[in-house]
């Protein structure tokens, strides 16, 4: 391997390098979120890409650092490019399953729930009381790639008159629609 990186020229080595780093960074962060969604054996098997990657990088970092204090920036700046990358990309599969807590009065709450029996959404109402009026609070949990969508359209059938808290969910069981 050192053989085939002295034959390149060592800006072209600095690049390979910042691109592989972030591969490995993206990897590893798409890596985390499927493990803490419970996707054990694809967390595993990108664990393994990734560590084949970071040994590579790895390797040729410590071989040459000492004469090439640049190969060390493009290291650092592919672990951070990585970083925003990975996320980017687990932003937009939008792994895993979420939950909405809507809690909204008796005219919106109407609305949403009109909406979710609609589109044949799962859903739960408690009544209870805010601090002024009577609150209607509905429980839903759904794919995280349909949040995005759901929210838009809640928030557009009632006006904006909504009070939602999101939160990403690991584990469940049973439910309308509910697959896992």
């Amino acid at each position: 391997m050192s053989e085939f990186l002295s034959s390149i020229h060592p800006a072209f080595v600095c690049i390979l390098v910042c691109l592989a780093k972030i591969v490995e960074i993206s990897i590893q962060s798409l890596k985390t979120c499927m493990m803490v969604r419970g996707q054990r054996a694809k967390a595993a098997g990108l664990g393994f890409l990734e560590c084949v990657i970071w040994g590579l990088v790895v390797s040729t970092i410590i071989g040459t650092l000492g004469d090439n204090l640049l190969l060390l920036l493009f290291y650092c700046i592919g672990y951070a490019a990585g970083l925003f990358i990975g996320s980017t990309i687990e932003g937009k599969l939008a792994l895993g399953t979420s939950s909405l807590e809507l809690i909204a009065g008796d005219d919106s709450a109407k609305k949403i729930i009109s909406y979710l029996k609609d589109n044949n959404f799962g859903y739960t109402v408690f009544e209870g009381h805010g601090s002024k009026d009577k609150m209607n609070m509905i429980l839903i949990v759904l794919a995280r790639k349909e949040m995005k969508k759901v929210l838009s359209d809640v928030r557009r059938e009632c006006d904006g008159k909504v009070f939602v808290v999101a939160s990403d969910v690991s584990k469940y069981a049973g439910g309308h629609g509910m697959l896992k």
